[in-house]
């Protein structure tokens, strides 16, 4: 009979446990040879560990390497015992230290009910865990003796946290694969919350009608990327969606800006909330009644749970480091935005054009699984490529995605935002050496005419949607109060009474 899971091997003498030098990793022999013997008298045994067990995981290496065979016979489709493990260990001298083949027979003549495997196996994997978190800890000990000027203290902090989760995620001994009928059951009740709201979305609100329409909302563990030549209005659009989610569905939001500083944005909030240029708030140029108006929208501004992160040039594992505590810290996290993506750094280096390509492919990669992990939309914005400047339809296209075909493979949805007005204001007609007065004028006075129709407005364009159809949303901009707002045609505004 083995002996009880709780037996875990010391060295003599270590019975102090505050001496740290007395003590040896935990471990448990006699439950690693109780699970073989289990497997080895009935391979189905097996079924009960091989979604969280590894070879790796045994404390004793001869046991690993017994696992590490039994596991390939099985996967085979052939039989698992003392005898066919036998011929394989002959010239083991690992196994030979425990027993040689003698010792696979005493292993499957073990009295052990295929009902222990599961048991015997969490105990393995939990003590392997146990010695895991034990070798990180000196190494996060001897990190921090070490001191180096470009590995600071608060670097080493953000490395340690994030192997702790990694190690914490490894720890799931639950199978990955989920019954239908469980995935079902989630899924209905995403549609009624989608149908509570008249069956409009399913996922948060941009605060955007006609947008969250076409998207259905931002969905969890989505990737959306918008994209954007410069001053198309990248920053206003995700900040406007970052602070409409916060309010309205009370939703946590961590904005991560690589480009602009926080007091920036938070200007830029100020501004849209109070309908004061934020030209104004930044030179101090307010009147009293403007000032006001400033400090009451910092007032309502207090209550929304919104976090800025402005480190520069921020890498993906760090921005995920910081994405998780924040949501440890809280209870939860809602939404994450990037601005933007390519000033972000990957984990891959190296210059030169290919290299930059892979790491842009890389960060996406980390942004999407970002998502998954802590099961949150995440808006990172783009730059599109100056190909588009060169064309007559300045309409922006998935081609245009700047530097990396995987911005559009990894995303969920891409969006483009197109304001014609922009374009049309910088080509304002002049008159031709040979071109009569009258004709110019005419072609003056059609300029003049498509400025007012496109005048403050914008198109965001759906390009690419995995839920969902695509298109275009017309939308409202007010570049001095760094606003969007949802588009209302003029003959279905309210009429006005004088």
């Amino acid at each position: 009979m083995a002996a009880p899971l709780d037996n875990i091997a010391v060295l003599p003498g270590a019975e102090n446990v505050n001496d740290e030098h007395s003590r040896t990793p935990p471990h448990n022999y006699e439950a690693e040879a109780a699970l073989l013997g289990a497997i080895l008298a009935n391979n189905q045994a097996l079924e009960k560990v091989s979604d969280f067990l590894r070879a790796e995981h045994f404390a004793e290496p001869a046991h690993g390497r017994i696992f590490a065979a039994i596991t390939k016979l099985i996967d085979r489709g052939q039989i698992a015992d003392s005898v066919q493990l036998a011929h394989y260990f002959n010239d083991d001298e690992a196994l030979k230290e425990v027993g040689g083949s003698s010792y696979l027979a005493e292993l499957q003549s073990s009295i052990v009910s295929i009902i222990n495997a599961a048991d015997y196996g969490k105990t393995i994997h939990d003590l392997h865990l146990r010695r895991e978190l034990i070798a990180l800890g000196e190494e996060i000990v001897n990190e921090a003796f070490t001191l180096d000027i470009d590995n600071a203290a608060s670097q080493q902090i953000e490395i340690a946290e994030s192997q702790l989760f990694n190690l914490a995620e490894h720890g799931e001994t639950e199978s990955g694969i989920r019954k239908f009928s469980n995935v079902l059951s989630e899924t209905m009740v995403m549609a009624q919350a989608a149908h509570k709201r008249d069956g409009q979305m399913v996922g948060l609100s941009t605060g955007l009608h006609d947008l969250d329409h076409l998207l259905g909302g931002l969905h969890r563990s989505d990737l959306l990327i918008i994209a954007a030549r410069p001053a198309m209005g990248k920053t206003t659009l995700a900040t406007n969606i970052a602070f409409n989610a916060a309010r309205n569905d009370k939703a946590v939001v961590a904005y991560f800006s690589l480009e602009m500083s926080g007091e920036q944005l938070t200007t830029r909030m100020l501004s849209e909330q109070a309908a004061v240029p934020s030209e104004k708030i930044r030179r101090g140029e307010l009147s009293n009644d403007e000032f006001q108006k400033v400090v009451t929208a910092s007032r309502d501004l207090e209550d929304i749970t919104y976090f800025i992160d402005d480190t520069p040039a921020i890498p993906v594992s760090t921005l995920r480091t910081r994405a998780r505590r924040l949501k440890r810290q809280n209870g939860k996290l809602d939404l994450i935005l990037v601005d933007y993506l390519q000033l972000m750094r990957g984990t891959v280096g190296g210059k030169g054009l290919e290299n930059r390509v892979q790491e842009i492919s890389d960060i996406t990669r980390g942004l999407k699984a970002i998502a998954k992990e802590l099961d949150v939309p995440v808006i990172a914005l783009s730059q599109l490529s100056r190909q588009v400047e060169n064309r007559e339809d300045k309409r922006p296209q998935l081609a245009d995605l700047r530097e990396s075909g995987s911005i559009e493979q990894d995303a969920d949805s891409v969006m483009f935002i197109y304001r014609e007005e922009y374009y049309l204001q910088k080509a304002e007609p002049m008159q031709k050496p040979e071109e009569s007065e009258i004709k110019f004028q005419e072609r003056y006075a059609e300029w003049q005419a498509r400025c007012e129709e496109v005048y403050g407005l914008a198109k965001v364009i759906v390009a690419k949607q995995r839920h969902g159809p695509t298109g275009d949303v017309t939308l409202t901009f007010d570049g001095a109060t760094t606003r969007f707002a949802s588009y209302k045609p003029a003959d279905q505004l309210p009429e006005q009474t004088y």
